[in-house]
This record gives C-alpha cells, structure tokens and sequence, in this order.
C-alpha cells in the first residue's frame, strides 16, 4: 500500500462529495500526487480498489492530464518555457546552459534528485521572457547570471 491512510480517508470523503464514482477520479489522483509526488501503475490500482472503478478508467485520467508526473521528480521541477516569445529571447540556449549546468537533458532529474527538468509551451508570462517557473515560483527575464544565483540560492535552501 503507498497512500497513507490519511489519503484514503480524503479520497473516502470525495466519495460522499460526487453521485457517480467515475467523477472521483481526478479528486484521487490530486490527492495521489500530492502525498507520493507522480502517480503509476501501482496508484492506479490502489485508487481503483477505493473507489471500485476499473484500473483502466483511472490510468485513462491519469495519462491524459499532463499535470500527473508518471515517475518521481526532483525536490525542484524547472519547467523552462520555449514557446514563441521565449524562443526569440533565448529560451533554446537557456535550457541548453542549464542542460550544461546542472549535467541533465530535458525530462531527466539529477543524481542527488533535487532538479528535474523539462520545458513547457507557455506559463503566461510573455512580456518577462524567458521565463521558467520552478515549483510554484517564477523567475523572468532570465539571463545566465540569473539562473546560476537561483541555482546556487536552491542548493543552499536544500
């Protein structure tokens, strides 16, 4: 078993929430991914066995919404946009620079797990690019010299 009872017991509660189980699936797989950080095979099943709906119909949802890690992540998840005002104000050759700085390509997560990164399409903060977000914050108009100082800053915070 991986949820916590106290999981079970909010993923229970929803239950009580919603008519039909079905509509219990996202609720779920939220509070699945706030206690273990992704959600898998292995959440699936037992998310399925709480709310007695098909192991198929809760990996449906869950591969479906991208905000569902499938594995486990770093402690800081850098999502670097590249989308088009990113892209011409250097997005490309700052993800390559922290590609560089911190050994790693897009999708992977360093040795000592603090960083994961990957890139997104847009985070809605156009006018400060580039821009990446890491966990809830962002940071924009980045340069070199910014990203190595919230680097350094994150490391020391670990």
């Amino acid at each position: 078993m991986i949820l916590t009872e106290e999981s079970v017991r909010k993923i229970k509660e929803k239950l009580q929430q919603y008519p039909q189980p079905k509509s219990v699936i996202l609720p779920a797989l939220t509070v699945a991914y706030r206690q273990v950080g992704y959600v898998d095979a292995d959440i699936y099943r037992e998310i399925s066995h709480i709310i007695n709906i098909p192991t198929v119909e809760v990996a449906e949802a869950a591969t479906f919404y991208t905000m569902f890690a499938k594995k486990p992540r770093g402690k800081y998840l850098i999502q670097v946009c590249h989308n088009i005002s990113c892209a011409l104000l250097g997005a490309d050759s700052l993800i390559g620079y922290i590609e560089e700085k911190l050994g790693i390509k897009i999708g992977e997560t360093t040795e000592d797990n603090l960083f994961t990164l990957v890139t997104v399409e847009c985070l809605g903060s156009c006018a400060t690019a580039p821009m990446m977000q890491i966990n809830q914050d962002y940071y924009e108009k980045l340069t070199k010299e910014k990203v190595d100082q919230i680097l350094e800053d994150l490391r020391s915070k670990a």
